[in-house]
């Protein structure tokens, strides 16, 4: 992979004979720094670290200015950070290469002006319709001085000035959000099948992900996959070894179809009547050569190019999918509930893995905000259904009990048939013994094992799924940050996006039992209460509910509402919901020009006027 990287640009006064030779190391030491802490902090999805490169040399005007870009073109640059401790030349050292997302770090010093280069770099990329980002300290720095060497690596025993804070807050969150962008760029999205049920997010919209994301979308026809299995165009000895893995871990969790009566009136075919363990070994193992089918249309497999299939050895360079699923594929065949589980977690038959996000009922949408919570975090994401808003009065009418703690103003219920990672069960520990959802880089064998222990396989309910199957079953076991996040088009053309951060709650056995019963008793389910203001959507939870956009979310773990924000605002799309306190809030410094009370209608604004990042 060639890696996106982060170019640093250091700026400085171009003035010979005593002001620019004053200001090299200095000026060089700021862009050592920023490195230091981006490539110490921040990964990849693959678990990599970070890469950032450092123009050959400073910048002074416009001509080093384009010695700096021809470079950053040979290192696949996708973000620019530019760090000053002087005044420069404003319009003649920016960054003017539309594609890459841009920010300046101008430092807060008395000696040199770095603040009001900073402040004239602003005004310029206003003028000239190039948003940045700016980086300012709150307090007054002395001096920066440094010894970090020209190789970038500070020794630890030498004293150099710290990045304050603050600062470090917003190099990080810029860097983190601008990494997620540039690793999108070029990618695809790949739907298996059309559209389901007639849910609108399962229309593959072309223009947002090519517009606003730089993602080719694909479309690929279930055939492809019948066909696939009918040929034997997979691994198979990676067949037998996934197969063995799902016979030792997944044991079979309650057949809700034994609770069906028998009724030739009602069901003359026999639909409902429940699979025999040999049929069910039988979906067992076109759903393992399913899975694996789904990996190399994503992604290839050099496997099979040795097996004589070139063409499908080559994938579709995915960075995310959906899969159809119901009804044209489900009425007939095992449902791809497993493998969407198994594809978004943490890890399978082969250890600890980066997630694959393959979103239910092909809802690309929600897709791409399961995709945006994993580039942020790089944890695995939960797929859900926004299903039920219940009231601790309907709770105590239900069950006799009234909730209490978080859960003590009402929840969420989040559901779907078994499409949920594995690593919603709350089931990982950190060193603490603290429940949490970890990047998948740092899941242990043990946490493997955890995951597996609190997950049963339920036979796919048959009055949903003819052709069988089996959904994951857990419940979320844990109190955990977690960030609920929807992506939406309105009107046809316009993305938004919707963020409610929270908590998942663990609700006690006689509130849990009866409300999870109501629904299904064999899906994974997650109780969920989002953090509230007392404003707007988040007066209170009913209104959360009453507010979401969509049928589907996802929840991804840690408070990350300001980094989706930040990342929305470098694609150019509004946030239309969410309960981030203001000065967690960071955009592009351009936004402040179009308003700075209503910061939600300024972000509307910005966003229409600047149009799609691609």
């Amino acid at each position: 992979m060639i890696y996106p990287k982060i170019g640093i640009r250091p700026v400085i006064d171009g003035r010979q004979f005593g002001v620019r030779e004053d200001l090299e190391q200095q000026t060089m030491d700021m862009a050592y720094a920023a490195q230091k802490l981006i490539e110490s902090r921040l990964r990849y999805p693959d678990g990599t670290k970070v890469q950032c490169v450092i123009a050959p040399k400073t910048i002074g005007g416009g001509a080093e200015a384009y010695e700096c870009e021809t470079f950053f073109q040979t290192q696949n640059v996708c973000a620019t950070l530019s760090v000053t401790p002087c005044w420069c030349y404003g319009s003649e050292t920016m960054d003017l290469n539309p594609l890459t997302i841009k920010a300046v770090w101008g430092f807060n010093g008395t000696e040199r002006p770095g603040a009001v280069y900073l402040a004239a770099c602003m005004a310029a990329h206003a003028q000239r319709g190039l948003p940045a980002f700016a980086i300012y300290g709150k307090d007054v720095q002395d001096k920066w001085q440094s010894d970090v060497p020209e190789s970038g690596e500070i020794p630890e025993k030498k004293a150099y000035m710290p990045i304050p804070a603050d600062v470090e807050e917003k190099i990080l969150r810029f860097a983190k959000c601008a990494v997620a962008v540039g690793v999108m760029r070029n990618k695809a999205y790949v739907g298996l099948g059309g559209v389901s049920m007639g849910i609108a997010g399962s229309y593959c919209n072309s223009d947002f992900f090519q517009k606003y994301l730089g993602i080719r979308a694909e479309w690929v026809d279930l055939t492809e996959i019948l066909r696939r299995i009918h040929l034997g165009i997979y691994d198979h000895d990676e067949y037998e070894k996934a197969l063995a893995w799902v016979k030792a871990n997944c044991p079979e969790g309650y057949d809700v179809n034994r609770d069906v009566p028998e009724d030739k009136e009602i069901d003359p075919f026999g639909i409902k009547k429940p699979r025999t363990a040999e049929e069910k070994a039988k979906e067992w193992e076109f759903i393992v050569k399913f899975t694996l089918i789904v990996q190399d249309i994503f992604f290839g497999n050099p496997k099979l190019l040795e097996m004589g299939w070139a063409e499908e050895s080559h994938g579709r360079n995915a960075i995310l999918g959906g899969f159809q699923g119901q009804r044209m594929w489900t009425d007939w065949l095992p449902n791809g509930d497993f493998t969407e589980a198994i594809l978004n977690s943490s890890f399978d038959w082969n250890g600890k893995k980066e997630p694959s996000i393959l979103a239910t009922e092909n809802d690309g949408l929600n897709g791409t905000a399961m995709l945006f919570g994993k580039l942020l975090t790089g944890t695995a994401t939960i797929f859900a259904d926004v299903r039920t808003y219940w009231s601790p009065e309907a709770v105590k009418r239900v069950t006799g009990v009234a909730p209490t703690g978080r859960a003590a103003g009402g929840f969420i219920h989040l559901i779907n048939s078994g499409a949920a990672a594995l690593d919603g069960t709350g089931a990982c520990r950190d060193e603490n013994g603290t429940a949490v959802m970890k990047p998948w880089w740092e899941v242990s064998t043990d946490d493997i094992q955890a995951m597996l222990a609190a997950t049963d396989w339920a036979p796919a309910n048959l009055g949903y799924f003819r052709g069988g199957g089996f959904s994951s079953h857990y419940r979320t076991r844990a109190e955990m940050p977690v960030t609920m996040i929807r992506v939406n088009i309105l009107n046809g053309t316009q993305p938004l996006l919707q963020i409610a951060e929270g908590y998942t709650v663990d609700l006690p056995d006689e509130i849990h039992q009866p409300l999870d019963e109501r629904t299904d008793k064999t899906w994974p389910t997650t109780w969920f209460v989002p953090n509230l203001t007392g404003e707007g959507a988040f007066t209170d939870v009913y209104h959360v509910m009453a507010n979401w956009g969509a049928n589907h979310g996802c929840l991804a773990y840690g408070h990350i509402g300001a980094d989706l924000i930040t990342l929305a605002s470098m694609l150019r799309i509004p946030v239309s919901m969410h309960n981030v306190s203001e000065d967690r809030i960071y955009r592009p410094h351009t936004w402040s020009a179009y308003g700075t009370k209503d910061l939600e209608a300024a972000d509307y604004r910005a966003c229409a006027d600047y149009g799609p990042l691609y």
